[in-house]
């Protein structure tokens, strides 16, 4: 059974050609545009229709999703925490020490392998498809996308800062003032390679943070992002002067807890096809909230 996604033809498109409306409303690139031909997977009111037909107001446009023909990944078997999932994505909860998806030397027991099983154990072929990265000492909500018009969407969404993420860290020391912005560009690190630093030739990185609780030695912040750059949170924090807890790169190891304390907490966007809203909030880990005991009865 092939499955198409609907849309109908606003007036403010009217006019366009459907080539026009697929690239510029609908953002499908020229590739997958003439893959989409060749598939006949574009039809108009019911019927195939030529690229350049002009559409009307009320016209009804379909396009066929095109199946994958494997996962990109090996699929390996491994527990995931799935937050939400329906036929378009999945969001799941990434638990630190756990790499999202192969890189480098690592192509072996990712979030992404657990995933591709998870599908291969339902009789799915889908392509694993993050939609960001989280850090490996880094837990929380982490969205792939279960075919690539949904991730087309949902990339469009990140880049305009439609979809929404907030971060929840414990970092060391009081931070004053107690709610901010940090507004400081990002680029290579001067002398180490897998590293980033602010940096005046960089990127531009924009870091929102506001204080939940202080503990007598560190402080619970709430951060979102206006920018997606490498270690952005990680980078800024260290400026600040306020590493995060547990950041061996950045800062130092802490013995009250492995790895980092930096949790992908919630994410809040529309749906990309479906178009209700979506808030999801990933649990915390048990030793993020074991510091945060320690922390509080220290």
């Amino acid at each position: 059974m092939k499955l198409y996604t609907t849309y109908q033809v606003a007036e403010e498109h009217q006019g366009l050609t459907v080539e026009a409306y697929l690239k510029q409303v609908l953002s499908y690139s020229g590739r997958k545009i003439q893959k989409l031909t060749r598939h006949k997977g574009i039809l108009l009111n019911k019927k195939p229709v030529f690229l350049q037909k002009q559409i009307n107001t009320g016209d009804v446009l379909r396009v066929i999703v095109l199946e994958d023909s494997s996962y990109g990944v090996e699929p390996e078997p491994g527990q995931i925490e799935i937050l939400y999932e329906d036929r378009y994505l999945i969001v799941l909860n990434k638990p630190s020490g756990l790499l999202v998806h192969p890189t480098g030397q690592t192509t072996h027991r990712t979030l992404s392998n657990y995933l591709a099983y998870y599908y291969q154990q339902q009789g799915v072929i889908s392509t694993i498809r993050p939609l960001h990265r989280l850090d490996r000492e880094t837990s929380g909500c982490v969205v792939f996308a279960k075919d690539s018009r949904t991730q087309t969407l949902l990339e469009k969404f990140l880049q305009e800062g439609t979809l929404k993420r907030t971060y929840r860290a414990v970092v060391n020391g009081i931070v004053n003032p107690p709610s901010g912005t940090i507004n400081l560009p990002i680029g290579p690190h001067p002398t180490k390679p897998n590293r980033r630093a602010v940096n005046p030739k960089g990127d531009q990185a924009i870091t929102h943070y506001k204080t939940i609780q202080n503990f007598s030695e560190a402080s619970l912040l709430e951060l979102t992002l206006d920018t997606g750059r490498t270690h952005q949170i990680r980078v800024h924090l260290t400026y600040l002067g306020h590493p995060i807890v547990g950041d061996r790169m950045y800062g130092k190891s802490s013995a009250l807890i492995a790895g980092q304390a930096l949790h992908a907490y919630s994410l809040h966007f529309p749906h990309p096809v479906e178009h209700q809203e979506i808030a999801l909030q990933a649990p915390f880990p048990a030793n993020f909230l074991q510091l945060i005991d320690n922390y509080s009865h220290a």
